[in-house]
């Protein structure tokens, strides 16, 4: 039987068991990439520019966010001198976003080593570390959530 007030964790239903791992892991990666002026939202921004210059808007879908939350997200990425945002040569209406030699080094400093992956499965077995792949892409899988969320009681 689950308990969600409980203080034990073997006793949480799944739901809230998730949310404090993925928070936690969260924790722990921001201090990681807080070395380097980076957070868990400004990484993945990186990693879309590395194949080239986006716009706000296209940065925005790629990363599942609002333009607003990614426009935040820029901000804090150039405020660190990680992106470069200027005007579309032919459409002054749209902002092209790059990523600075700086921004670029970060990224790499930042996930040399496979830190993000010991941050995640520390005290996991090899096989077990497969079974939570596995699990949390069977979670993740687009439309998952949404059947789930229709299903009849």
């Amino acid at each position: 039987m689950t308990d969600p007030a409980s203080q034990d964790p073997a006793d949480w239903p799944v739901g809230r068991l998730l949310s404090y791992a993925a928070r936690r892991v969260e924790r722990e990666w921001d201090a990681h990439l807080a070395q380097w002026g980076l957070t868990h939202a400004g990484l993945p921004v990186l990693v879309h520019l590395l194949a080239g210059p986006r716009s706000q808007r296209e940065l925005a879908a790629a990363s599942g966010v609002t333009e607003q939350t990614m426009s935040r997200v820029l901000t804090r990425l150039e405020r660190t001198g990680h992106v470069h945002r200027a005007g579309h040569a032919e459409d002054q209406r749209r902002t092209v976003v790059t990523v600075t030699p700086a921004g670029r080094a970060a990224l790499g400093e930042a996930m040399a080593g496979g830190v993000s992956e010991a941050i995640v499965t520390r005290g996991l077995e090899p096989g077990e570390v497969e079974t939570l792949r596995a699990l949390l892409l069977r979670i993740a899988a687009p439309g998952n959530l949404t059947a789930e969320r229709n299903r009849p009681i």
